[in-house]
């Protein structure tokens, strides 16, 4: 029915016209307001389907990682100690420093040594002078026995002096080469390069007497070496999964790879290799030696130090490997969710080996090209079962990100509508 009516026949003036369509207008604007916006438009339309984040199964060869306790060791230890006796009169080194082979390391009284050395000279000198005497006495003689001049037994005498005199030339010649050495050993030298620890002695200190006494500790500490235990069974097991094929050797190479974890967590950047595992398992503890060799060039990693190996001995054929947390694991079994391509979740029992850079590593279960979730379980709990989800791929967060134009405005936003809400409340 209409709001307004004007007659034909009254006077309606053009005022009276325009008042009459601004109410039309007014009237119209609200009832579009009333009406619905569209099918999804408050409460009548279906919600859309939840995101979740997904990584697809991508089957490959995957390194097997056994991490385990080990000790560093120095690659070559010299005990360094007094060959020659007498007072220790400096030492040439500043200690803990690096050393090379045959630098000086200290300085032992020489006099005692320089007087050997000089008295074994001269009696190397009268034995030279004895040798000659004898030599001349029996080429005197030689042709005075053909002539029967002096007795055969005489000239035997002569020549057997001759000999004598000689022997003792080269035992002079001996004793002046000991001599020489031993002057030698007054000087102290490293026998190899590497790094040398505090001194055990003194300026001042007897050595030598008696005993070599020692007098530092040298060692090589580029290289170093690792040496760790593993678990026969461990061993055995790896062993029959090679020989069965589930296995292979890792890349295929005759030294396996090793990584070095310190104490505080990190991992060492330089990676080492394995040089030999022991042949006979130690009847106490049920485990089996081997050793690494790890480079140390900055000599960062320390003898003695306490580490964890991380070990790769084989390549798992055929592995897919997921992030952790896409993988339930209770004593009934492992599960993962599959997100099929109508967006439907399914669980899957799944084969866990071995843990690599926090992923979890699957030997079966899973097919090429599944898609497996990893994110966005918690929205599934607002949903009823069955719920279909919408698969998006899962990028791993970043911890040290900066928070996102979107999120830094959120925050402002919030803070107004609480601060709008509590106005409100106290009106």
């Amino acid at each position: 029915m209409p709001l307004l009516h004007v007659s034909r026949h009254s006077s309606f003036s053009p005022r009276l016209a325009t008042v009459a369509a601004v109410v039309l207008l007014v009237l119209a604007g609200c009832g579009k307001s009333d009406a619905p916006a569209g099918p999804g438009a408050g409460g009548g339309g279906p919600p859309p389907a939840p995101e979740v984040g997904v990584v697809v199964a991508a089957p490959t060869d995957v390194g097997l990682v056994t991490e385990l306790p080990g000790r560093l060791e120095a690659s070559r230890v010299a005990q360094v100690r007094a060959r020659a006796s007498g007072i220790l009169l400096k030492r040439e080194f500043r200690e803990g420093s690096d050393v090379k082979a045959g630098q000086l390391l200290f300085r032992i009284d020489p006099a005692p040594l320089v007087a050997a050395s000089q008295n074994a000279q001269a009696t190397l000198a009268r034995a030279q002078a004895n040798a000659v005497q004898a030599k001349a006495l029996a080429d005197r003689y030689k042709p005075l026995v053909e002539a029967n001049a002096v007795s055969k037994q005489e000239y035997s005498v002569a020549l057997a002096s001759q000999k004598t005199a000689e022997a003792d030339v080269a035992a002079g010649r001996a004793a002046v080469q000991t001599a020489k050495i031993n002057l030698g050993y007054a000087d102290v030298t490293s026998p190899i390069a590497g790094r040398i620890g505090r001194a055990l002695v003194t300026e001042g200190a007897l050595v030598g007497q008696g005993d070599a006494t020692e007098l530092a500790v040298v060692q090589q500490i580029n290289p170093l070496y690792v040496n760790f235990t593993q678990s026969a069974s461990d061993v055995l097991k790896l062993r029959r999964a090679m020989a069965g094929g589930q296995y292979k050797r890792a890349s295929g190479e005759e030294a396996a790879s090793v990584r070095v974890v310190l104490e505080d967590g990190s991992d060492y950047p330089l990676e080492g290799k394995l040089l030999f595992s022991d042949l006979t398992v130690d009847s106490t503890t049920g485990q089996v030696t081997l050793r690494a060799e790890v480079p140390n060039p900055k000599g960062e990693l320390l003898p003695g130090l306490y580490v964890r190996v991380k070990l790769e001995q084989a390549q798992a054929t055929n592995a897919i490997t997921l992030p952790q947390q896409a993988v339930t694991r209770t004593q009934q079994g492992d599960t993962v969710s599959v997100v099929d391509k109508d967006g439907k979740i399914s669980k899957r029992t799944v084969k866990i080996s071995a843990a690599k850079d926090n992923q979890w590593v699957v030997l079966d279960g899973l097919k090429a090209g599944e898609q497996v979730m990893v994110d966005g379980f918690q929205k599934l709990q607002m949903m009823p079962p069955g719920t279909p989800v919408k698969a998006v791929p899962w990028t791993k967060p970043n911890p040290n990100a900066a928070a996102t134009p979107a999120a830094a405005g959120a925050a402002p936003a919030a803070a107004a509508t609480a601060e709008k809400a509590e106005k409100t409340d106290k009106k």
